[in-house]
């Protein structure tokens, strides 16, 4: 990989390979079987300076950019899954907007403790009759004096019962589209009125919370609202390139993974008096793995350096995403026939990441929305609007 990343990324990713061999590695077992959360590991995340490599140095961070977030993250999701989807959520798509759209005052008091893993965050926008499509939420924000009031529900909101604050989006003017009637709040969930009904159990990234969560009457103080009145979708697409790129390095260190034990396997197996790697049934599909992989990861580099250029990536992001996702996807499928009846048994790591990688094509925008955003992205850059 020295033909894509410079010698400070790659030792960058050795020393972060080292670490998460010797800290996650260990602990991975239990967080799958048993369900442990990694909080802890996030707080010595942390204190490795592995959190803030987004974010400036006033502020804790390192201010390395996207591209060395994509390293922490290949790497960590590479042995668990589900340790990576609890930092990508606290540290990106909740860190992001803070340090776009925040004060200094909330930066300091929200940011400061996200970036040094003594806080974990997360974010509020899927609703249980509002998923793919935000502007149909009907979580409610009405204004009263300097505080507002929350009546609304969210689900699927990762690390949500874990977290310390949610940055939640609701309807604070319902008389005019959603695109111009949107907030953005920080909620502390010690907030009297924050509920959390229940954990969702999910099929994968065990050990990870998603949470349904329910506001009722909940006081937030107007010195919470993340920007202005009104500016809350501009917040979240905004937020959502990073996202996404994100989605991808995760969705990457799953699909290494599972490709690398295949390769391994497939070496050592022996069927009919030969390794199956002499099949060309099983052969070419490893074939097929590593064009994926690589194609995935050059798309999702590219994203990630124009982001760190400051480049527009809405495009770019939503490219990579959909192609890592799905061959990502296709990548657990070859795995698990490649691995046969061992694949398909809870006790090996194929069978988990399997399950792991589907959401991967739900979270930050389906694949359907990836498709949608990539069209008409690209009728615009020609002029084909109208």
């Amino acid at each position: 990989m020295d033909q894509l990343y410079g010698p400070e990324e790659e030792a960058f990713r050795e020393e972060v390979r080292a670490f998460v061999d010797a800290e996650l590695r260990p602990i991975a077992p239990l967080i799958e079987k048993e369900e442990k959360t990694p909080r802890e590991f996030m707080r010595k995340l942390g204190q490795k300076g592995y959190l803030g490599v987004l974010y400036p140095k006033e502020l804790g961070g390192t201010n390395q950019g996207i591209v060395y977030d994509t390293i922490i993250s290949e790497e960590i999701a590479y042995v668990c899954p589900a340790a990576d989807a609890m930092r990508g959520v606290s540290t990106v798509f909740s860190g992001a907007p803070l340090h776009r759209f925040g004060t200094n005052d909330q930066k300091e008091r929200y940011l400061r403790p996200i970036i040094t893993g003594e806080s974990l965050g997360a974010i509020g926008i899927s609703e249980p009759s509002a998923g793919s499509d935000a502007a149909g939420m009907k979580t409610r924000a009405r204004r009263e004096g300097d505080n507002y009031v929350i009546n609304g529900q969210k689900h699927w909101i990762t690390n949500g019962s874990e977290a310390d604050h949610v940055l939640l989006f609701a309807i604070t003017n319902p008389d005019v589209h959603p695109h111009e009637g949107m907030s953005a709040f920080i909620v502390e969930t010690t907030t009297q009125g924050f509920v959390v009904v229940r954990d969702m159990p999910a099929m994968g990234l065990m050990g990870g919370r998603h949470s349904h969560l329910r506001f009722d009457e909940m006081i937030v103080p107007v010195a919470n609202r993340i920007g202005e009145e009104g500016n809350g979708f501009h917040v979240l697409t905004d937020e959502l390139a990073s996202e996404r790129i994100d989605i991808c390095s995760r969705t990457l260190g799953c699909a290494r993974r599972l490709y690398e034990e295949s390769l391994k396997f497939s070496a050592q197996r022996e069927q009919f008096g030969r390794k199956i790697r002499s099949f060309e049934g099983i052969s070419f599909k490893i074939a097929e793995m590593k064009v994926d992989l690589d194609a995935g990861r050059l798309l999702m580099l590219r994203a990630a350096r124009m982001y760190d250029k400051g480049l527009p990536v809405v495009k770019e992001a939503a490219i990579a995403k959909l192609f890592l996702v799905e061959r990502a996807f296709q990548i657990a499928d070859k795995a698990l026939q490649i691995h046969g009846g061992m694949g398909y048994s809870k006790d090996h790591v194929v069978e988990q990441f399997f399950r792991d990688v589907r959401v991967f094509r739900i979270g930050g925008g389906t694949d359907e929305i990836m498709k949608y955003l990539i069209q008409r992205e690209e009728y615009r850059e020609f002029g084909l609007t109208g």
